[in-house]
């Protein structure tokens, strides 16, 4: 069946002419729009209040574009609220911009941006300024999406490396691996029995109550591209102290598991789109663990291991199921290609 230019993205809509401001006012304002975005300005004008804000940016190249648990306009949203989520602020506001191929369906776009505009509701964040660029077929597999985040810092929460002691609990709050063998399973079409689904979420719900219930959270971060690998090496180098974690406690879905040794991936090197690694005191380890498995994005929470004394330079050892010990490295390069 022929397809009718006018169900594609043209070149033309980049132009800045009237096929761009068709392309705003009849496709995406219908489904992102709010008071501020309805303006179109160059710059939107925001209402803080606080004087201490976070501020962040993202880029979002996933394929495939659509998959078990999201889509890459969910992701672009909930990738940019947690990286203000674990710095200790409210997600306030987004910018969103897109870069489309020519010949990009707007049926596609229009499921990314209801994908955008449902994970905005759910984290209580706005879709402020943006801006829209077109390129030529091929130059962008499709559709590549970049954010940038404002958020809100919460009063008297400042985590940082620097704080994190000998003695330290390392909690995380589910399981590890979803999203990246999501993504690779469904990009080579492997089946498995029990059919693997993204973690894709915004953290800022679950975050902020942590920063506001429990005093001495020293640091948060979440385990995205590396995976929990890549995590907890970076806090060990950056603390100058050695952590020590063990398999047995570290929650992982068996079907993940299951996937990760038939394809030869370590899950703890895997991509994850709804976690953070919190490091946090002895005494508060418990509470924080109860506050997360009341929560839905904490059910599986768990303390996974401890930051310990460093001997002759930092590391990440892990404790495994049969008593031994092995390095955990930080990951050379990339695992799994166009994850997030």
């Amino acid at each position: 069946m022929e397809t009718n230019k006018n169900d594609r993205i043209l070149l033309a809509h980049g132009g800045g002419g009237q096929l761009t401001d068709d392309l705003i006012r009849r496709h995406i304002l219908p489904i992102l729009g709010n008071d501020t975005l309805a303006e179109l300005g160059d710059s939107a004008s925001l209402n803080l209040t606080s004087s201490s804000v976070c501020f962040t940016t993202d880029s979002y190249v996933v394929k495939p574009l659509f998959f078990n648990g999201g889509d890459i306009g969910k992701l672009a949203v909930c990738g940019t609220v947690n990286d203000l989520a674990v710095a200790g602020a409210k997600p306030v506001a987004l910018a969103l911009s897109l870069i489309i191929e020519d010949g990009f369906e707007f049926e596609s776009l229009r499921k990314i941006l209801a994908g955008i505009s449902r994970a905005a509701r759910q984290n209580n964040v706005d879709i402020v300024t943006g801006d829209t660029k077109t390129v030529e077929a091929g130059a962008a597999d499709k559709i590549f999406i970049n954010t940038a985040g404002i958020g809100v810092k919460l009063d008297g929460v400042e985590p940082g490396m620097e704080k994190i002691t000998v003695g330290d609990k390392i909690i995380i709050n589910g399981t590890i691996g979803d999203h990246g063998l999501t993504i690779i399973s469904q990009r080579e079409g492997i089946k498995f029995q029990s059919q693997l689904q993204s973690d894709c979420a915004g953290l800022a719900g679950l975050t902020c109550e942590l920063f506001k219930s429990i005093s001495g959270i020293k640091f948060m971060r979440d385990p995205t591209r590396g995976g929990l690998a890549a995590t907890l090496n970076e806090i060990s180098r950056g603390c100058g102290l050695s952590i020590e974690i063990r398999q047995a406690d570290i929650p992982v879905n068996p079907a993940v598991q299951a996937a990760a040794d038939m394809l030869g991936f370590d899950v703890l090197t895997v991509a994850n789109e709804g976690k953070f690694v919190a490091i946090v005191p002895p005494e508060s380890a418990e509470d924080c663990l109860d506050i997360c498995r009341n929560h839905p994005l904490g059910k599986k929470a768990s303390i996974i291991g401890r930051v310990v004394e460093t001997r002759d330079m930092p590391l990440v050892e892990l404790i495994t199921k049969i008593g031994g010990k092995r390095i955990v490295q930080m990951p050379y390069g990339r695992e799994l290609p166009r994850i997030c």
